[in-house]
């Protein structure tokens, strides 16, 4: 026989570990001394102790390795945990390989630029609202094209709803879409998020589809400079293996008068390229 030392050597354990295996009955000793209270193990125990460590280094709890050692799970119980253990790590694989994508990309970032940005992107999803809105045609994406559209939309939704006594219960959200004329104009959505029943004459509302899986980064300042944000955003979709789906949309979170104080996310769908 071994003394629990010999055979946590052996067994390459610890010996608080096997007093627990003894403790919740997973390995119980093959003889304990009535005297002193010293616990004794047999060769053969080795082969048990083998299969915990082995059950454990496939991520089973020592219930279910206990479970299976027992022989409380049939084959057909195994092979179905063995699946689901396959799929949590091949799930975590894949979240492990998309956090290295982003140290990396962090990494390139720092290298180019010689310094650490302070705009971080996250993924994140976007769930749907109920926007009232006006629309427009811009003549194209830029910030000098959108401001001189979008200022008067909004100007003119919020006097609509304000006559109509309607308050919103949310920051206003602008999106864009290709206008389909072949020039690069696009199409300008000024939209307030409004609550269920709300009805304006000549504002159109409905609920605006949320974003399952959207690149998001928090630009300060007027939208009149939120081109360099834009490119940041860019390039992080590009770095980490993405593609944008559609134009970015901007959620205003902050809008003093001070337009150099104004909060906006930006939130732009994205998939894996």
């Amino acid at each position: 026989m071994f003394t629990i030392g010999d055979f946590a050597r052996h067994g390459r354990v610890s010996v608080r570990m096997l007093r627990h295996y003894d403790a919740i009955g997973l390995l119980r000793p093959a003889h304990v001394d009535p005297h002193s209270g010293y616990r004794f193990y047999e060769a053969d125990q080795l082969a048990r102790l083998n299969r915990v460590i082995a059950l454990k280094d496939l991520g089973f709890t020592l219930g279910e390795v206990g479970a299976i050692l027992d022989e409380q799970i049939d084959a057909d119980g195994l092979r179905e945990m063995l699946r689901l253990r396959h799929a949590e790590l091949e799930a975590a694989l894949v979240e492990a390989r998309a956090r290295l994508a982003q140290v990396g990309a962090r990494l390139r970032a720092i290298e180019s630029e010689g310094r650490m940005s302070t705009q971080d992107v996250v993924v994140k999803k976007v769930p749907a609202v109920r926007v009232a809105e006006l629309s427009a045609v811009a003549a194209s994406f830029g910030p000098h094209d959108i401001g001189p559209v979008i200022g008067p939309l909004y100007d003119e939704l919020c006097g609509r709803l304000e006559a109509a006594g309607v308050t919103g219960s949310g920051p206003g959200i602008a999106y864009y879409e290709d206008a389909g004329r072949g020039d690069g104009s696009v199409v300008v959505h000024a939209c307030v998020t409004v609550p269920e029943g709300t009805a304006v004459e000549g504002v159109e509302v409905h609920v605006l589809p949320g974003i399952d899986e959207a690149a998001t980064v928090v630009h300060r300042g007027s939208m009149d400079t939120v081109l360099p944000t834009a490119q940041t955003l860019a390039r992080w979709i590009e770095a980490n293996g993405y593609r944008s789906r559609h134009y970015a949309r901007e959620l205003y979170l902050e809008c003093p008068e001070d337009r150099a104080q104004w909060v906006t996310e930006l939130q732009e769908a994205i998939v894996r390229a």
